[in-house]
């Protein structure tokens, strides 16, 4: 499969439904702060332990899938139930490590500030997939997987902090 088509030249591109949207459209813009994400992550694994980064990973590969689903309008069902409950499980693993004492300054340590740049993005993500979903009636799972997404990856920058006894507060 080449690289560069020259099909997006003129401002337009294509999706898997075959139809094309200029790549300013808001699922453009989705799919494109899903993939800055995913950049992120990759590079925020190389700060973490070997059991966090294959978390990462896997939240890597689902983004694929998540990004899938967007683009074609929610035609294609790649977000299940059991992916948000995965993710739920593994907040609540978290959960029950980090107890919080008020609201945290982000980014105390190298591993975490990546996380916290990584939580913020899918923060973002999030608020763009919103609007497909209030405006164009799909991408409800995304929605949900990436506000569990977020809450995750600040739960674990927060157990990062907590190894390194380095959480601060705003106080």
């Amino acid at each position: 499969m080449p690289i560069t088509t020259k099909t997006g030249d003129k401002g337009m591109t294509g999706l898997f439904t075959g139809e094309r949207v200029a790549k300013f459209s808001a699922i453009m813009e989705a799919n494109g702060t899903i993939d800055e994400l995913d950049s992120f992550l990759g590079e925020a694994k190389h700060q973490l332990p070997e059991d966090m980064a294959g978390i990462i990973e896997k939240l890597q590969v689902k983004l694929y899938d998540l990004m899938a689903e967007v683009a074609s309008r929610g035609k294609l069902d790649k977000v299940k139930g059991e992916d948000i409950k995965w993710l739920e499980d593994l907040i609540g693993k978290y959960e029950s490590e980090v107890t919080l004492e008020g609201f945290v300054i982000p980014g105390s340590t190298p591993a975490s500030a990546k996380l916290d740049v990584c939580r913020a993005v899918a923060r973002r993500a999030e608020r763009m997939v919103s609007r497909l979903v209030l405006e164009h009636g799909f991408g409800h799972s995304a929605l949900v997987y990436l506000n569990r997404l977020s809450d995750l990856l600040f739960l674990m920058a927060r157990y990062v902090e907590l190894r390194e006894g380095k959480i601060r507060y705003a106080r």
